[in-house]
């Protein structure tokens, strides 16, 4: 009975820690597509929220890239892996930095409205 408590206590601490943050962080969400009118906004503001998220994770990747080569320790082979990250998360960053950019080309070449990012 009092092994069936604790599990039944367990169970209900795990749903309070989990679905309670999420009912506050919902609530306090704004809608961010709010202010736009047209497709090509749409496009703006999801390239510019995919562009922030590659941000984040191409600064993750330097970190990574500098803990691999830090712990290499002479290996040819892990120097290489790291120096890979290294140009990934470059690559990465340029993308990201450029994502809003790339938009407003594609809406010209296309014959949208430029310059709504």
């Amino acid at each position: 009975m009092i092994l069936m408590n604790k599990k039944i206590l367990s169970l209900v601490i795990l749903v309070d820690i989990i679905i309670f943050p999420t009912i506050i962080l919902a609530a306090s969400i704004q809608n961010p597509l709010e202010g736009t009118n047209d497709f090509g906004g749409l496009l703006c503001k999801i390239a510019t929220g995919i562009g922030e998220l590659i941000a984040v994770l191409g600064t993750i990747m330097f970190i990574v890239s500098g803990i691999l080569y830090l712990t290499s320790a002479g290996s040819p082979e892990r120097i290489n892996t790291a120096k890979k990250a290294l140009v990934y998360a470059i690559v990465g960053l340029a993308i990201a930095l450029a994502s809003a950019s790339i938009v407003e080309i594609i809406q010209d070449v296309m014959g949208g409205t430029a310059g709504s990012c």
